[in-house]
């Protein structure tokens, strides 16, 4: 006796019979006639077969078949907001890498070139570090005399006799507290500007020499 065949195949030959009678019984003057039908699979993971698909699964994946049952196309799900947004950024991320591309191409004429306005923006931020680093210093040090000052005034004097801390010594310890948090915080971040720099110079420089690469093939 002549084994059955396997489940899945029964399932294939009769869809594909249902869709060669659904396309060879449809009404000449109907669109859906055309030789056109769609496989679309439901969310029970059936797949199904016909020359319309219903409305419910008209957002999903869908197949496009011609006459003979041959795929002939294919009809991406409906994205959401979320999945569109992500296109979107990667979309826009692949662009700005392609005009990054071309100006690296069209400025540079060899990596020498990028190490040498690497070292002169390097140059630029250390001159500005220098300065700051010398203000913060500054700072420092009038912070440490007028903080000798306030010990002679209450509350930092225990003296009965210690007069209470004057205006304009106690704003000039705020601001000067202030001043130097700010200007430490400043400094803090032009050391990361320039370890940013480099590793944006080192990208730069080694996407250049693939692009030189590459062009040169």
């Amino acid at each position: 006796m002549a084994a059955s065949p396997p489940r899945l195949t029964v399932i294939a030959l009769l869809a594909a019979a249902t869709l060669g009678a659904a396309v060879a019984d449809a009404d000449p003057k109907d669109s859906s006639s055309k030789g056109i039908a769609y496989r679309w699979v439901d969310e029970q993971g059936v797949v199904h077969y016909g020359d319309h698909i219903p409305p419910q699964y008209a957002n999903q994946d869908r197949t496009v078949l011609n006459s003979q049952g041959l795929e002939v196309g294919h009809l991406d799900a409906q994205k959401n907001p979320q999945q569109l947004a992500t296109e979107e950024r990667q979309r826009a991320a692949v662009m700005k890498q392609k005009q990054h591309d071309a100006f690296l191409i069209s400025t540079y004429t060899s990596v020498k070139d990028i190490e040498a306005l690497r070292d002169e923006r390097l140059d630029q931020l250390k001159g500005q570090r220098s300065a700051a680093e010398q203000y913060v210093d500054g700072l420092r040090v009038r912070l440490a005399a007028l903080q000798t000052s306030a010990l002679n005034f209450r509350p930092y004097n225990a003296r009965a006799d210690a007069r209470r801390l004057p205006d304009d010594l106690a704003e000039n310890l705020v601001r000067t507290v202030n001043e130097l948090r700010e200007q430490s915080n400043a400094l803090s971040a032009e050391s990361q500007q320039e370890r940013d720099l480099r590793t944006q110079f080192q990208a730069d420089i080694e996407r250049y020499r693939e692009l030189h690469t590459i062009h040169t093939q």
